[in-house]
């Protein structure tokens, strides 16, 4: 009786070792299947994300076109390509003392220059930051821009009581306004439209000089308003005062921009003005660019549809800060909801926007054995309860594709800027003139923490770059970082177009 109970027994362990066998196989073969989907994914991800060099020359022919067709009428392209009537730049000739103002966030800053009449020869350079009451930014335009002119006012004074300059009239200011404007002189510009968090209704449809000018006589401060620019324009500014080879600016950053020297000749939407000068920078608005040829995937398409503004910035959505690290987000979580490699789908990965950019940057550019880096932004940032070494690389290859992507199109929009004007081999675009022979050194002065610090953002982009002109056209093309365009440039355009100012140019 006790050997037949042995044998029951045994039969039983048989069984049960058998079953779990089979159980243990069946979660190998669902896990590897899952894998598959993941997998899949990433394979898809690459796929629609390819950006070879022959899809970049088609891009960059297509900016160009698109530029040509917003100089030829009004809402002719896709690009708004603003006049900002500057039509002309620091040549270095420039003297006296100068201020700035940069309001384009939460944040404004105040800032003063002294200039010497030599290029490059800023003596000294003085800032002041101040952010800007939540509750300004909704209120009325008289507030806010009080609020500001009594900031600029206390500036000036210290500023003046500290260097022992004597007070009087004759204070120039350039204003950097990093929103929508439509400008009708160098000085002017109506507001189409606040971004960023503002929504001050009664200064839609108004001079954005004028309400800051009357601010500051309203504060007792003799100033007057130069120049009107933005981030882009003053960062070219900044870039032609130390090397007069510039020849178009670039930010990248939370957003992205661009302008450039055009010839006069070749605006035809600008017949008309009064210009005694050869030349006038455009600010193409670049954010707003589309073309069949952009590699558009469907996560770009549901980011688009959440936006506040959808149909809209498509160029800018793909390339710029803001948006990159939200891109990975919805990828990740994609992989997370067609397998379990995650568990169950942590709630904060299906936060938008919880994903930023500079977060995305680290986890790339994670150069630790074990990726601790990426561990502990999923840990932390997104509640992944365990984060298995096989997912931190599946997570930096994600942050790989997106950022290789933005890097590739960002360089394809530089070059389009430089067909367009003929400083990549060929004659310019619109232009009947015969093709230079000769390669010119061309600069382009390029501003924001996404080209600065992101060093394989940098990398991949200088890489496409010359992928797309080839090493001899190329070594003719400098990048050239710039810092603080949006302040110093602008102080340095208002002393360009200054009455006290002589020019050389």
């Amino acid at each position: 009786m006790g050997r037949r109970w042995r044998e029951v027994a045994a039969i039983a362990v048989a069984v049960t070792f058998a079953a779990v066998s089979v159980v243990a196989v069946g979660k190998r073969v669902r896990k590897r299947r899952e894998w598959g989907r993941v997998e899949g994914i990433m394979r898809e991800l690459e796929k629609e994300c390819e950006t070879d060099v022959g899809r970049l020359r088609q891009v960059a022919d297509a900016l160009a076109v698109e530029m040509n067709a917003g100089l030829a009428s009004e809402g002719g392209s896709k690009l708004k390509m603003l006049l900002t009537h500057v039509d002309r730049l620091p040549d270095g000739s420039e003297k006296g003392i100068y201020y700035a103002l940069d309001l384009g966030g939460t944040n404004f800053r105040v800032l003063q220059i002294r200039l010497g009449g030599q290029r490059s020869s800023i003596l000294t350079h003085d800032v002041e930051r101040q952010p800007i009451p939540r509750h300004l930014m909704t209120s009325t335009s008289e507030e806010l821009f009080d609020f500001v002119a009594a900031a600029l006012k206390t500036f000036v004074e210290n500023k003046e009581n500290a260097d022992g300059d004597v007070p009087g009239s004759g204070r120039e200011l350039g204003f950097t306004f990093s929103f929508p404007v439509k400008q009708a002189s160098v000085s002017s510009g109506i507001l189409i439209r606040w971004t960023k968090g503002f929504a001050i209704e009664d200064m839609v449809g108004k001079d954005v000089s004028e309400s800051l000018q009357l601010a500051l006589q309203r504060k007792g401060l003799d100033m007057r308003i130069v120049a009107l620019v933005n981030d882009s324009v003053g960062t070219l500014a900044l870039g032609y005062y130390h090397d007069p080879d510039t020849v178009a600016a670039v930010i990248f950053g939370t957003g992205t921009n661009a302008c450039y020297i055009e010839r006069r000749e070749a605006i035809i939407k600008c017949q008309g003005l009064n210009t005694s000068f050869g030349s006038m920078v455009v600010n193409l608005e670049w954010g707003s660019f589309w073309s069949s040829h952009l590699p558009r995937t469907l996560y770009d398409i549901e980011l688009d549809l959440d936006s506040p503004n959808p149909t809209e910035q498509g160029f800018e959505k793909m390339i710029s800060g803001m948006y990159l690290g939200e891109i990975a987000r919805r990828v990740i979580l994609r992989m997370a909801q067609q397998s379990d490699f995650l568990g169950v789908v942590p709630s904060k990965l299906s936060t938008p926007f919880i994903l930023r950019t500079p977060m995305m940057a680290a986890m790339h550019e994670d150069e630790s054995q074990s990726l601790s880096e990426v561990d502990r932004i999923l840990t932390e940032i997104l509640e992944v309860p365990e984060v298995h070494p096989r997912i931190r690389k599946l997570v930096m290859k994600v942050c790989d594709i997106i950022t290789r992507r933005a890097a590739r199109l960002a360089a394809a929009g530089i070059v389009g800027i430089l067909k367009k004007i003929g400083r990549e081999g060929e004659r310019p675009l619109g232009s009947r003139s015969r093709p230079d022979t000769t390669m010119r050194r061309t600069v382009v002065a390029v501003e924001g923490g996404l080209y600065v610090s992101y060093t394989t953002f940098r990398e991949y982009l200088h890489e496409a770059l010359e992928e797309i002109l080839g090493e001899d056209i190329v070594r003719h093309v400098v990048l050239q970082v710039t810092e603080d365009g949006s302040g110093i440039g602008a102080a340095l355009v208002a002393a360009a177009h200054s009455s006290t100012s002589v020019h050389t140019q």
